[in-house]
């Protein structure tokens, strides 16, 4: 299988490149292309990974990819991406893009990964070891059933990550987020 990860260089979300480490076979874009060549790779792979910062209308280009305005994936990717059923959607709100236009695969809701974010969402006095916690444990977790089907995938995460959800409310925020659509 040919995976295509998308993931906006950022500082603040590198932390996820733990996730994807351990896909064999993959294409991994940062930025430096345009929207139709990105098309033409996500057409050319089996399998779609987006991860960053984002929004519910789709994953935030953050100043890497020319002429895309504020978004590198946006409902103009929706027509191909409806022609996966195994993408891996990872950024905030990256639920109701993924609900909205009916797409498959495992998907996030409001993903908290900063300290300001876990105030926003409600979380006041939450420190950075529980923001740092939660982050390497989900993308460990993930990263080690990665290469599973789906579901599988999904139900691992789930299970193992759920155990950390139980001692950090970080992670128990996230985790209350994750969604598998297949």
């Amino acid at each position: 299988m040919k995976t295509l990860v998308i993931h906006p260089k950022d500082k603040s979300t590198q932390f996820l490149d733990i996730v994807y480490n351990p896909i064999p076979n993959k294409t991994i874009i940062t930025g430096g292309v345009t929207k139709d060549e990105l098309r033409k790779l996500i057409e050319e792979h089996d399998r779609v990974m987006m991860c960053g910062h984002g929004a519910p209308m789709g994953l935030f280009s953050v100043g890497q990819f020319p002429k895309t305005g504020g978004f590198i994936i946006d409902q103009s990717m929706v027509d191909i991406l409806s022609k996966k059923d195994n993408s891996i959607f990872i950024w905030c709100n990256a639920d109701q893009f993924v609900n909205q236009f009916g797409l498959k695969g495992f998907y996030s809701g409001m993903f908290i990964s900063e300290v300001g974010e876990a105030y926003y969402c409600g979380l006041p006095g939450t420190k950075q070891d529980e923001v740092d916690e939660s982050n390497y444990g989900f993308c460990e977790l993930l990263s080690e059933c990665i290469n599973e089907p789906q579901d599988i995938m999904y139900e691992n995460i789930k299970r193992e990550y759920g155990k950390i959800a139980e001692e950090n409310a970080v992670a128990l925020y996230n985790h209350n987020r994750l969604y598998l659509s297949i």
